[in-house]
């Protein structure tokens, strides 16, 4: 569950603008996202590759090629390869449990930093760590997944909010398109090796991510949450926003700040049944893509 200060923006007017370096910081921040896609997407194509099959699954290359009269889904039938697959979404998850305690405790930008280091790591395939690089992956996509969204729109003016985050989704598309088209490309690689280059293409942004990050300026609210420095979330304010009138918003985030440490028990609060239509939807509209 992300976790993030809540901010009344009711009739008020903030003052502000979408300056240079917000939006480059949110371009940084947004890469997660092409990561994503790119890493949900290449997997079909590469486990669908002989030569990737021969080296690292040869029983069900062997199906592959000589029970030709069996279905596709009995070929691939291996505990092993799904293994491979589904450590990506199993890491994941478990880490998206506690991924938002990282994020409320330390700050939105350790989160990516940490999800673009697991990235870098798990994009490391050979065949001492291919299931495992899988799950590292899936470490990355747990924090990222999580961090990226509430960064975006923490950066972001209230009246700009929805724009910025329809960003990530969009980088997450442009992620799997990818994935799509370099696995069109390497399949016809001679010397079979064109899986290699599949992989370790997801190094290009998981590089950027990382090393970005370390650079990426923490949002206002996050400052507020994890200091009494005021002023401090006041610079960043004025610079993200491009202008010096920004005690507007600084005072409701810093209302917003003290409200969100009043709630204790967050998991407990999503059950109640005034909240139960919220969390139902949340739900229901994952569960209709698939």
């Amino acid at each position: 569950m992300a976790v993030g200060l809540e901010i009344r923006s009711d009739s008020r007017h903030y003052n502000g603008r979408i300056t240079l370096f917000a939006l480059l910081s949110c371009t940084v921040a947004a890469t997660g996202g092409i990561i994503f896609g790119y890493d949900v997407g290449v997997s079909g194509g590469v486990t669908s590759m002989e030569p990737f099959l021969k080296k690292f699954f040869p029983k069900v290359y062997m199906k592959m090629k000589h029970d030709t009269n069996i279905s596709n889904y009995c070929k691939f039938d291996s505990q092993l390869l799904t293994s491979f697959t589904s450590s990506l979404y199993i890491a994941g998850l478990v880490t998206s449990f506690f991924a938002s305690s990282v994020t409320r405790a330390f700050g939105r930008k350790p989160s990516i930093v940490i999800g673009g280091a697991a990235f870098v790591l798990g994009a490391a395939h050979n065949i001492y760590m291919l299931i495992f690089g899988r799950a590292l992956l899936g470490v990355g996509l747990g924090f990222t997944n999580q961090a990226v969204p509430l960064y975006l729109s923490e950066m972001a003016l209230p009246r700009h909010r929805g724009a910025f985050n329809a960003v990530f989704q969009i980088c997450v598309n442009i992620g799997f398109i990818m994935a799509t088209l370099i696995n069109y490309g390497t399949v016809k690689i001679r010397g079979g090796w064109g899986w290699r280059i599949s992989l370790a293409m997801a190094g290009a942004p998981a590089a950027i991510l990382a090393v970005g990050a370390v650079f990426l300026p923490e949002t206002p609210s996050s400052l507020i949450q994890h200091s009494n420095n005021h002023e401090k979330a006041e610079r960043a304010l004025q610079i993200i926003r491009g202008t010096n009138n920004v005690q507007v918003e600084l005072d409701d985030l810093i209302e917003a700040s003290h409200a969100s440490k009043s709630i204790k028990h967050p998991y407990k609060n999503l059950m109640q049944r005034k909240y139960r239509p919220q969390l139902v939807m949340s739900i229901a509209i994952h569960s209709s893509n698939k």
